[in-house]
């Protein structure tokens, strides 16, 4: 039986602890700050679903230590995941666990990407994975309705896209992925996938929208505002009628009269014992008028003024904007989704309570709109301009959060064309049952979780294949990994067509060589007119898998010590490489 450490005690750490103990069948030690904080008490209520006696071992351990380590028996573990949100922290107990054991097979999650390019150098046998850069896309997808789906890449830089088949070119259609309405992933009749996999060579790339100038006198509709509109409307329907009364109570003409109405409005007025008895009323009613009216409008001048300025220093919205996307939640995932959205052209607005969250400087440095306030209040959807929005994305850490935030926007979301219309909401939940819940009572069908779309990529990768990319299908996740089959392993020597399990895995393609070893890595579709075509050790496989699809697929890989050497198939077919185009 497989043996694997895990270090947190988050949603991820919960998900991963579940995906080792049921997909891989794997013995679990997870070491947590606390045995009542966090999500240490779930992780430790897991079972096997096959098995209830099978559970995970919890070791509470304020700091890592050798002695934690060795508490944990990390000797005899396969491999340990250091899944801790904070980058630091995760790298400094990486390398005390290699201290403890230098062959161990470290995986780290990581958000700082070029931090972790230089671990990977630096230590062998590691693996560096951010959870946040596998969800995103999958919430980018459900944003954008799947018009800008993400490219795939593999390792010599051939490109693959998950797109529905209606848009796909049938000539470069690599594999069925899924029947998305009946929730079938890998179908055996391809035919029938309206969801493929499908070569790109570039022409997928996203055409960025010019972005709008920013207009000198942007801060005009912020001085302008509701308030100081009704006020001033209020002044001048003031002077209007003071206007009339002058000229009916004095007998002059109009330029006389607005003349003494303004100057005995907002400059007071001098008796005038003599004048007739309606003349003085007038001047009466426009001095006490003009007391009232100038502190208030003094008041509103002065505070819509500071509401522009802080409007503009703090990079809030402060111009009409529509056709955008609404982020609210600017932590790892809300980050990843905002960059990508910038880069793609597609105007956006974040929002987040938290103006020292990880987004905040973020979109500030982007030029973006960047709002400080609670999601759950109107006001702050409002100054979002929600109500002309194209769609709602709210990643924060809360479920409640979310979905309060959620229908606060579709409440305030109205298509002037379709009355029956509603906003495009997509959901952060981390419960599956909690997600399929709202999407009943509240028709909001759109969610995702990061931990559920991370989970299956970081067991992959502790179990030992390098899993690329992940594909959504609804909550559920699509694997993409390249696989090296072993030296004296069950597949070499098996056909291309061994490989295929209905609802499980689909080769895509074969790489020949080993990067690394002096030799070029060309990759070859496996087309069925290669289904013939047998394994050898040089291939590493490109698939599409489940979750236990990979696992088994792993287990039929795996070289053996001491292999025999490897004779191929006489004369064997050549494969025809795909030309870059």
């Amino acid at each position: 039986m497989r043996k694997f450490v895990v270090w947190g005690d988050n949603a991820l750490a919960r998900r991963l602890v579940g995906e080792l103990i049921n997909t891989y069948s794997a013995q679990v030690t997870v070491i947590v700050p606390d045995l009542a904080g966090g999500q240490a008490p779930e992780i430790a209520d897991i079972r096997a679903d096959d098995d209830p006696d099978e559970a995970p071992v919890v070791i509470a351990a304020r700091k890592l230590t050798r002695a934690v380590f060795e508490a944990a028996d990390l000797t005899d573990a396969d491999a340990i995941a250091f899944v801790d949100t904070d980058d630091v922290a995760n790298v400094d107990a990486a390398l005390i666990a290699r201290e403890v054991d230098p062959s161990i097979r470290v995986v780290l999650r990581m958000f700082n990407t070029v931090l972790g390019a230089g671990i990977v150098k630096q230590l062998s046998n590691c693996a560096v994975l951010s959870a946040s850069e596998i969800a995103a896309p999958a919430f980018l997808a459900a944003a954008l309705g799947d018009s800008n789906p993400p490219v795939i890449r593999l390792s010599d830089g051939q490109q693959l896209v998950a797109v529905d088949r209606a848009v796909a070119n049938p000539t470069n259609i690599r594999c069925g992925l899924a029947v998305t309405a009946a929730g079938e992933s890998l179908p055996t009749e391809e035919d029938r996938a309206d969801l493929v996999l499908e070569s790109v060579y570039g022409r997928r790339t996203a055409e960025p929208r010019r972005r709008r100038r920013r207009h000198p006198l942007r801060a005009s509709r912020l001085l302008l505002g509701g308030g100081l509109r009704r006020i001033l409307g209020a002044a001048v329907g003031v002077l209007a009628l003071g206007t009339v009364a002058v000229a009916t109570a004095r007998h002059v003409g109009p330029w006389k009269a607005i003349y003494l109405a303004v100057l005995t409005a907002l400059g007071g007025a001098n008796p005038d014992l003599g004048a007739s008895l309606p003349a003085q009323a007038v001047d009466v009613v426009l001095v006490v008028a003009g007391v009232a009216l100038i502190p208030a409008l003094t008041a509103a001048v002065v505070g819509i003024v500071v509401k522009a300025r802080l409007a503009i220093a703090a990079g809030g919205l402060t111009e009409p904007i529509s056709d955008h996307v609404v982020i609210v939640g600017l932590g790892n995932v809300g980050t990843r989704v905002l960059r990508e959205l910038y880069d793609l052209g597609i105007g956006v607005v974040a929002v987040d309570r938290d103006d020292q969250a990880r987004g905040v400087q973020v979109g500030r440095d982007l030029g973006l709109p960047v709002i400080i306030g609670d999601a759950t209040n109107p006001d702050t959807l409002k100054a979002a301009s929600v109500g002309t929005a194209r769609c709602l994305v709210v990643v924060t850490t809360s479920d409640v959060t979310n979905l309060e935030a959620a229908l606060l926007g579709r409440n305030l979301w109205r298509d002037p064309d379709d009355p029956d219309r509603r906003l495009r909401v997509v959901l952060r939940l981390f419960e599956e049952d909690f997600a399929r819940r709202i999407k009943t009572a509240f028709d909001i069908n759109l969610s995702r979780s990061v931990s559920y779309l991370a989970a299956p990529a970081f067991a992959a990768s502790m179990v030992g294949g390098e899993v690329i990319d992940t594909i959504p299908v609804g909550r559920r996740v699509l694997l993409v990994a390249e696989v090296p089959v072993g030296a004296g392993s069950q597949l070499e020597g098996r056909y291309f067509r061994d490989v295929n399990e209905a609802g499980k895995v689909r080769l895509v393609a074969v790489q020949t060589g080993r990067a690394g070893l002096g030799v070029g890595v060309q990759t070859f579709w496996a087309p069925e007119q290669n289904r013939w075509r047998t394994l050898d050790r040089t291939h590493t496989m490109v698939v599409v898998a489940t979750r236990a699809g990979l696992e088994a697929l792993l287990r039929l890989a795996t070289g053996v010590d001491n292999p025999p050497p490897f004779h191929p198939p006489s004369a064997p077919p050549l494969l025809t490489p795909q030309p870059r185009r």
